[in-house]
């Protein structure tokens, strides 16, 4: 029994277990496979370092407070976040790596950035 290539379906020389007949093919079929994902993880990754960069923006030390329109204003984009974190009263910290925003009252925001960063 012949193998043929994943990507070009052209006969395989070598090894049994080898899936295409060269480096190019090989490279060819798994950029392809992984396009979609690829893309979709870039934009993903992009809105979370433009809104870390809008948070970085406004703090000058370790904290600061800002209204959310000026964060709508700079294009920050609330649907999107690394990872939050739960303070022992129930307060909850929504970060984009190593900074962060906490809701409080009036549609203001407590932004911080994260100790030992």
């Amino acid at each position: 029994m012949q193998k043929t290539c994943l990507e070009c379906d052209e006969k395989i020389v070598g090894r049994i277990d080898k899936k295409f007949c060269s480096d190019q093919c090989r490279n060819a079929y798994n950029n392809k496979s992984k396009r979609k994902v690829t893309n979709f993880m870039r934009k993903v990754d992009g809105i979370l370092h433009k809104n870390r960069r809008i948070l970085d923006e406004f703090v000058p030390n370790d904290k600061h407070t800002v209204h959310k329109d000026m964060l709508m204003k700079k294009g920050f984009n609330f649907d999107f976040l690394t990872h939050t974190y739960t303070t022992k009263t129930g307060k909850v910290y929504y970060f984009c790596y190593e900074m962060g925003y906490l809701p409080i009252e009036n549609e203001f925001y407590a932004i911080v950035r994260r100790e030992g960063s």
